[in-house]
């Protein structure tokens, strides 16, 4: 669904490069989408975000109401990061980033990253998209008893995350209270351009503190950094003993970056057994190497549920590989995390 007749041609013609996908229709703006998707019931919807009539985010809306439907989204960064963000919060699945010019070799890039997503989204369990809170939420202050007060366990908390990311992350971190006394650090797998303000937007309903990681960003209580996108996030050991983030274009090799791979083996080695990694909802298996090395060290790891992922690739794949020490609802994950941290 586009508003450009051309936009609408290329994307056909890039779908059709996959045997396994069958392009049933296209729409030029958010209205006209709403009444073919009722006649052809198609599996996945491509959207674009501005278009006149019905937008993107107002079709997202309308469509989830009517019947749940995985939607990607297409957008610039540049221009529609914000209304990106709110799209997903209506219940698109994942978007790809459009070039800023179609008709170069760039198409090409996007084409695969397309496809697979489509293919991906497929797959999904829209049950588990989250509703999102609207607002900060107000934290009680409780008494704690004798019992509760001890010291922490983790000095850090990893967690990645990647397809239903956004989702869940907007779900799980409004759950900790502003004295949360662990660190937390985050690679959630998103193109370039919107991981700040995904960090401004997440930051704005929790207690703690988020924001995108800067290098030399101190590790301190009541904090939580999200990785940009485009840059691993590390950590590196200060004198005095504090830990700051570092960030780092290497390794180069890796599938994703951020990857959260190479978050969870840096939290391995500065922080040993006292890391507790979380491996959410997400396509892939980025993140079971990096729990290995947190085992290695002897620290603790938590994978969501299979019944309440969107998608169960990256939990999927660590507990096959017998690394999950306990296997936790996302609607029990914030429960858990303040019990134990």
């Amino acid at each position: 669904m586009d508003d450009s007749a051309y936009v609408r041609k290329v994307v056909r013609e890039m779908l059709s490069f996959s045997p396994h996908l069958e392009v049933v229709g296209a729409a030029r703006d958010g209205r006209e989408a709403l009444e073919l998707v009722e006649s052809l019931r198609p599996d996945v919807v491509t959207s674009d975000l501005m278009m006149p009539e019905l937008d993107g985010i107002g079709f997202v809306r309308e469509q989830m109401r009517r019947r749940a439907l995985p939607i990607v989204m297409m957008s610039s960064a540049d221009e529609n990061s914000a209304e990106t963000l709110a799209a997903l919060d209506a219940g698109a699945v994942d978007f790809v980033q459009k070039p800023t010019a179609l008709a170069t070799e760039k198409i090409f890039e996007v084409r695969g990253e397309l496809i697979e997503k489509i293919k991906n989204a497929a797959s999904v369990h829209l049950e588990n998209l989250q509703l999102i809170p609207e607002s900060k939420p107000q934290i009680e202050t409780v008494k704690a008893s004798s019992e509760l007060l001890h010291e922490s366990r983790f000095d850090v908390i990893v967690i990645g995350i990647s397809t239903g990311g956004p989702q869940a992350l907007r779900f799980l971190i409004p759950q900790l209270p502003a004295d949360f006394p662990v660190p937390i650090a985050i690679v959630l797998h998103m193109p370039v351009g919107y991981t700040a303000m995904y960090a401004e937007k997440l930051n704005e309903i929790s207690a703690i503190e988020v924001c995108e990681a800067k290098e030399g960003d101190e590790m301190r209580a009541g904090l939580a950094l999200l990785a940009p996108a485009g840059k691993h996030l590390t950590f590196k050991r200060r004198a005095g003993g504090r830990i700051a983030a570092h960030l780092s274009l290497r390794p180069l090799e890796t599938q994703h970056r951020p990857s959260v791979d190479v978050l969870f083996q840096s939290a391995a080695e500065i922080f040993g057994s006292r890391t507790l990694a979380v491996i959410m909802t997400g396509m892939g298996a980025d993140g079971r190497l990096g729990a290995a090395w947190i085992k290695a060290r002897n620290g603790t790891v938590f994978a969501e549920s299979e019944e309440t992922c969107v998608v169960y690739g990256m939990p999927g794949a660590i507990v096959e590989a017998g690394l999950s020490d306990r296997i936790i609802r996302l609607d029990q994950l914030g429960q858990t995390l303040k019990e134990v941290a």
